[in-house]
């Protein structure tokens, strides 16, 4: 059985807007994050690195990867879902932009994707797939998975029960970290 230690990226210059499919960089204060990251997960164990293939995701996986000699994949199935023209905007822009339509996408939320996003059941199927795929590969008992708010709060509700608040409020900070337990089927913030 594999286990899935589960890390949000570190923080980029488009938090608190929809940065979905966006690939900006890590800031600085996701560069100190990252250094945090790495030394609270120096007593653990791993045994190869996922990542989202996205710009602050891969870096915070490949920062993991130098300081753990581990290999690092990266797997666009990883990525957060993509909010088509609403990317790179905060809601109040969106707001203001198209009242209609931010207030319908409230309403028939998950149901309603952002105009020209990607389908919220299209994204959990992707985020469903790929970690059913990690959780069995034959030769990683335990694989650290650096990715997006979303693809972990979709693992969580979906493979460990977790109710849509709990898990997006969970999911809040940078690099914070779940471990996935297969076994036992419950997530353990570490």
């Amino acid at each position: 059985m594999t286990d899935l230690l589960l890390i949000r990226h570190a923080e980029t210059d488009m938090a608190g807007t929809f940065c979905g499919h966006s690939d900006p960089p890590v800031n600085a204060a996701g560069r100190q994050q990252i250094i945090s990251l790495v030394e609270s997960l120096r007593p653990k164990c791993f045994d190869a690195i996922y990542t989202s293939d996205l710009l602050r995701a891969s870096a915070t996986a490949n920062a993991l990867a130098d300081a753990f000699a581990l290999p690092c994949f990266p797997r666009a199935a990883l990525r957060e879902i993509n909010f088509g023209r609403w990317e790179g905007l905060t809601w109040s822009e969106i707001e203001a932009a198209d009242p209609a339509c931010a207030t319908e996408w409230i309403k028939a939320f998950p149901r309603l994707p952002a105009p020209g996003g990607e389908a919220f059941e299209a994204f959990e199927d992707r985020v469903r797939n790929e970690a059913a795929h990690l959780l069995h590969q034959p030769h990683h008992r335990s694989i650290a998975v650096v990715t997006h708010a979303g693809v972990i709060r979709t693992i969580l509700r979906t493979f460990c029960g977790i109710d849509d608040r709990q898990a997006a409020e969970i999911t809040k900070p940078y690099c914070s970290t779940y471990l996935y337990k297969q076994n036992t089927a419950e997530a353990v913030r570490s």
